[in-house]
């Protein structure tokens, strides 16, 4: 992995709603091949940022850059950008009245021109990465919460994406099986080389997995820090929300 390139570079982003601002000033990069954690209290904006750095949203004010190449939500370049990202929202996203393999079809018939039989061994090996081997005929409804999860992230990973954002991707699930999403999402980037932005706030993931960790401040509306979350916690110049959230001590 090349740490040295941005991957992803934010400039100046303020997000709003009408006369509501969500967040001001955001100004932050991820570098490739790097796990960048989401974090802050709720109502922070979290998934907000999430949803604009996909281009569900547009900003108020600033830009987002992929490398070089300036992201703009009502640009035609925009599908081209997002066909490098994958995406496993909350709840899964899962076609109900598709099996699994259908699922994780779906992309690779939009997007490739791949055979019936390419498609079918793209859609094994992707299983297969995510230890649902054997489980592609199954439907959404049968599988278990962390199961359903990794079905949504054999999808996320169909077209082999650079970029991979996750909104919350522990969610529901029981610690055993948030621990296991932890190792399986490092895996996944090791093997696919892919940079990964995360929105949780789940702690043990946060040291489990991130490489840095954004801050964003409800209170001040601003990114308050950017770092390592081992040693945002033994910084003493560490702003004391970081700390104190990361610790989870009320202030």
């Amino acid at each position: 992995m090349n740490q040295n390139q941005d991957k992803i570079t934010v400039k100046g982003l303020t997000m709003a709603y009408g006369d509501y601002v969500v967040m001001n000033d955001l100004n932050f990069s991820v570098r490739s091949g790097e796990i960048k954690v989401l974090m802050g209290g709720s109502g922070c904006g979290k998934s907000t940022l999430l949803k604009h750095l996909i281009g569900l949203e547009t900003a108020r004010t600033g830009d987002i850059y992929y490398g070089d190449q300036r992201f703009d939500p009502e640009a035609e370049s925009i599908d081209r950008i997002r066909r490098r990202f994958g995406v496993l929202f909350q709840a899964g996203a899962l076609w109900s009245s598709m099996t699994v393999a259908q699922n994780i079809s779906l992309p690779l018939q939009e997007y490739t021109e791949l055979s019936a039989s390419e498609i079918r061994e793209v859609v094994e090996f992707k299983l297969s990465l995510v230890g649902l081997a054997g489980f592609g005929h199954r439907y959404p409804a049968e599988l278990s919460g962390g199961m359903q999860k990794r079905a949504g992230l054999a999808r996320a990973i169909a077209l082999d994406p650079e970029i991979l954002f996750f909104d919350e991707p522990s969610a529901g699930l029981d610690p055993l099986s948030s621990s296991r999403l932890d190792d399986l999402i490092l895996h996944l980037r090791d093997a696919l080389g892919a940079t990964v932005v995360i929105v949780t706030h789940e702690l043990a993931s946060i040291f489990a997995i991130a490489d840095s960790a954004l801050f964003l401040d409800v209170k001040t509306k601003r990114a308050s820090c950017d770092g390592n979350p081992h040693d945002l916690v033994k910084d003493p110049a560490a702003p004391v929300d970081v700390r104190d959230f990361l610790l989870r001590k009320s202030t």
